[in-house]
């Protein structure tokens, strides 16, 4: 225990993590805080599941067209410099919501157009700050710098859907105001990172180097059993996309409600990623992957079906708490089990399959329940991630036999 401790301390002490850490953390306040705010705002002037379904497939369809861009600019050029131009553009688009928001011009059209570039934005980040981490810390700090990276981004997903809902109870200006505040103050950050050591040679682009990243999953089955796992149950059991209709329609709350329900998923993973920071999985890793992605999916199903917002609160901190032992997980292998002159393509091949879980589930959510309701929409997505497990553990046999994240 000792031990860990003093590891934790060591990455904390580390001055190019402490700006990456800082970088990725202030991101993810501002984008959140964006994302609770355009939800209500959409939803507030169509009242329609379908606009807000739509809302996650304006982020998700950049991500799949520019998955293989992405993955060759993060292996040849500076990754700081993609993280400063990737900031820079969120931060633009902020500033222009807030003069918008503010002159009353903020249209549905303008909303999803604004999520579209921010969508292009992450496509690139994302994918290039997870490849930067391991040339910014040594070797021996990367798996404690992975979990306190979680443990950090998850409380800016706590801090952030609250602060979005708060804001925007007071002024809707306030919190794309506040959002490109946070997205300036990233970019001095991420520019400002010291590298522990230098990028790997460029290689010259060809059709081979393009499709490595998906040829080195396909050839990883632990790697593309995790990644897999994750793309299905979350595609499946995902229910932040109707978050606003739960939080209006079901549990009559306001915007505060809806920054809670958002919150809630989040203060779980940060309990879990700071649990796990402390207590590593030692043993049967994989088995308890499993059975946490089986958890999400009954969690899933208690919150559908609730009627009280205490309870919804308490499934979705259930929801976070089982969901952060799978992104650990695959995260630690992903980054563990991959070469540096490969971890811009894989990642990019990685971040495609989360935010297809993510943005792709959310406008499935959004279509099912204008056909289903959010209600049954939500049981039908946890029981179908409960079977994708089943499945799983018969396709994916050596998953289940990790015992550790050492890369051993």
């Amino acid at each position: 225990m000792h031990s860990v401790h003093t590891d934790q301390e060591s990455v904390l002490r580390h001055p190019g993590y402490l700006n990456f850490a800082a970088s990725r953390v202030l991101s993810s306040l501002a984008f959140q805080s964006m994302a609770v705010a355009m939800g209500w705002m959409i939803y507030d002037q169509t009242g329609s599941a379908f606009a807000l379904g739509l809302v996650g497939f304006c982020q998700f369809l950049p991500m799949v067209i520019l998955t293989f861009v992405v993955g060759q600019v993060a292996d040849r050029l500076d990754r700081r410099r993609i993280g400063l131009v990737c900031q820079v553009v969120e931060g633009v688009t902020a500033l222009v919501l807030a003069l918008a928001a503010w002159q009353n011009m903020l249209s549905a059209t303008g909303i999803l157009i604004a999520v579209a570039i921010l969508g292009t934005a992450q496509a690139f980040e994302r994918p290039t700050m997870a490849a930067l981490l391991p040339t910014v810390v040594p070797a021996n700090l990367l798996q404690k710098s992975i979990a306190t990276t979680t443990s950090m981004m998850q409380t800016a997903l706590v801090i952030g859907p609250s602060l979005g809902g708060l804001l925007y109870g007071i002024d809707a200006v306030a919190p794309f105001a506040l959002s490109f505040g946070l997205f300036l103050i990233a970019s001095i950050n991420v520019i400002s990172i010291k590298m522990e050591r230098l990028a790997p040679v460029r290689q010259p682009v060809t059709l081979q180097s393009v499709f490595a990243g998906v040829s080195f999953i396909r050839s990883k089955p632990v790697i593309l059993g995790t990644i897999s796992l994750d793309l299905f149950a979350v595609l499946l059991g995902g229910a932040t996309a109707l978050l606003p209709m739960f939080a209006r329609d079901i549990l009559h709350a306001g915007p505060w409600g809806l920054g809670l329900l958002r919150a809630s998923p989040a203060i779980g993973a940060v309990v879990m990623s700071i649990y796990l920071a402390r207590h590593p999985l030692k043993t049967g890793a994989g088995r308890k992957m499993f059975l946490a992605v089986a958890i999400f999916g009954v969690a899933t199903i208690v919150f559908a079906l609730s009627q009280n917002i205490a309870l919804s609160i308490g499934a979705l901190f259930v929801v976070g708490a089982s969901d952060t032992i799978s992104v650990v997980v695959r995260s630690s292998l992903v980054q563990l089990l991959t070469p540096d002159d490969m971890r811009g393509r894989v990642n990019a091949v990685n971040s495609l399959f989360i935010g297809t879980s993510n943005q792709l589930g959310e406008f499935e959510s959004g279509m099912l329940a204008a056909l289903l309701g959010p209600v049954m929409t939500g049981v039908v997505g946890g029981l179908g991630t409960i079977i994708v497990v089943l499945l799983w553990i018969r396709l994916f046999p050596d998953l289940v036999r990790v015992k550790t994240l050492t890369g051993e």
